[in-house]
């Protein structure tokens, strides 16, 4: 591990230290070799963008809502690669609406103005079935996770160009 990846912060138990090792781990599983087509660029860079999304998840683990609908969508996700019908259909089994909550909601929805909450809503892992003082306090942890995960890959960026 890259000196400053570990004396970031000394604490291995941190938010920063989980998610790098978890990161760096999920990094390794990941081909090393260069990508020959752009098809293959794209496959290796949504691959990457899911490792970080995962770690950054699984380092929060189920006490936090957005975590878990983060995890289950990663999962579901999974499953539905592999999901095809007998004739090589496509089986989506997730992608199920919400219905607004209020009826104010419907008003918004209806006149195509979503409010401010609806759009951290839709930008909030699970976000559209929580109230609103539970949508602030999961955005704030959100952010503070995504955060993180930026500083963790700018110490593996700057560790790999050494």
């Amino acid at each position: 591990m890259h000196p400053k990846l570990s004396s970031s912060n000394p604490n291995p138990n941190s938010l920063h230290h989980i998610l790098a090792s978890r990161f760096l781990k999920s990094l390794s599983k990941i081909s090393l070799h260069k990508p020959s087509s752009s098809a293959a660029i794209i496959r290796r860079s949504r691959r990457i963008k899911l490792a970080a999304y995962a770690s950054m998840a699984s380092a929060i683990g189920p006490k936090r809502a957005w975590s878990r609908a983060m995890l289950r969508k990663l999962r579901s996700r999974a499953k539905r690669r592999v999901s095809f019908q007998p004739k090589g259909t496509f089986v989506d089994k997730g992608n199920k609406g919400h219905e607004p909550r209020r009826a104010n909601d419907l008003r918004r929805l209806v006149a195509g103005v979503p409010s401010r909450a609806d759009e951290l809503r839709r930008l909030v892992p699970g976000g559209e079935a929580m109230g609103f003082c539970s949508l602030l306090e999961e955005a704030a942890d959100y952010i503070r996770c995504l955060s993180t995960q930026v500083q963790v890959m700018e110490n593996v960026v700057e560790s790999l160009s050494l």
